[in-house]
């Protein structure tokens, strides 16, 4: 298995994975929007504001993740991990938390200082992410799922308190997705 930053120009790879992987896990619909939400991320990709990461083997996408800079009021450097699909076939075998654990490297050599996502506590936990106040770091939408909300600081010290608003990646930016 080889993970690597994804700078190919294919976002209907990115598309069909996320597509097939959630359509799998949770139905057609659901499959399709967050297949055309991953495709409009990858499609922006190209400037320091998005970094897709991908897990291939013999030339297949295994898994993908997608990091989208975070926008707070103050200068804390922060992006959001979202969203993250791994191949039906893939899942249990340790692909999605290498995948992570890659992004999350690259990202600290940028000099990314918070990675923030929304999830499974007992999932990204298992890669470093800890629930996090919404007073320390606000979310771009109000959350349905509060304790879904995590971070990790990059660096060695801890979170720095980010003000708000917090401004996310405009295919982000929907309630449903909060």
């Amino acid at each position: 298995m080889q993970i690597s930053h994804y700078q190919a120009a294919d976002p209907e790879r990115i598309r069909g994975l996320f597509a097939r992987a959630f359509s799998d896990a949770e139905g057609e619909a659901e499959g399709q929007s967050v297949g055309q939400l991953a495709f409009e991320l990858v499609a922006n990709q190209g400037n320091h504001d998005t970094f897709v990461f991908v897990a291939e083997q013999d030339g297949e996408l295994a898994g993908a993740i997608v990091f989208t800079r975070l926008l707070p009021a103050n200068d804390v450097s922060a992006f959001l991990l979202s969203p993250v699909a791994v191949r039906t076939d893939y899942q249990g075998k340790g692909v999605g938390q290498a995948l992570i654990r890659y992004g999350l490297d690259a990202l600290k050599a940028e000099g990314v200082e918070v990675a923030v996502t929304y999830g499974d506590p007992n999932f990204y936990g298992r890669v470093g992410f800890e629930p996090v106040s919404e007073s320390v770091l606000p979310a771009p939408q109000p959350l349905n799922f509060p304790h879904g909300w995590l971070a990790q600081p990059l660096n060695a010290g801890t979170l720095p308190l980010m003000t708000g608003p917090v401004r996310c990646a405009a295919p982000l930016d929907k309630p449903e997705y909060w």
